[in-house]
């Protein structure tokens, strides 16, 4: 299975097209830290993360993984061995907050890019994420959450996806 992002405004998910947001600045295939843009290209993804506190767990082949307080996505580029990584949330790091007060981050799924050797400042914290109101995000791909739940119920642990 191969989500396709079809242009800023549709993702497909196998019959189904989503109305989707992407980042601020649009496609690239040279992406940079903190540029607002989304990394062209193709993906595999990683684990469903949830705020238990705000949704049950939704069925998914997907392994599930519950937003803890002190969890966060590392941005920080002085740390190339946690960057783009989950972690434990310390004062001395610069990382994404994934236990948030808006509702963006109930449901998440890291797209795996810039990934397993990450490379400093090309990128971090790309996730396919929840919206309300379809702004432009910071560079990941955003869904409203009766589509976010649909995709659930279609994709699996082998879905990549294609970003151009």
């Amino acid at each position: 299975m191969t989500i396709y992002l079809k242009n800023k405004y549709t993702l497909k998910v196998d019959d189904f097209n989503f109305k989707c947001c992407i980042g601020k600045h649009g496609v690239s295939k040279n992406k940079v830290e903190g540029d607002k843009k989304t990394p062209s290209g193709y993906y595999s993804i990683e684990h469903l993360y949830f705020r238990k506190d705000r949704v049950k767990k939704p069925f998914t082949k997907l392994r599930c993984i519950k937003i803890k307080k002190n969890m966060g996505w590392s941005d920080d580029l002085n740390n190339l061995k946690i960057y783009n990584k989950l972690i434990t949330i310390k004062k001395n790091l610069k990382y994404e907050k994934l236990y948030r007060n808006d509702h963006k981050y109930d449901l998440l799924i890291p797209i795996k890019y810039n990934f397993t050797k990450p490379i400093r400042s090309k990128g971090s914290c790309i996730f396919i994420h929840l919206t309300k109101n379809y702004k432009p995000t910071a560079g990941c791909i955003a869904l409203k959450k009766k589509d976010f739940i649909i995709m659930l119920k279609i994709i699996n642990q082998r879905t990549k996806i294609k970003i151009f």
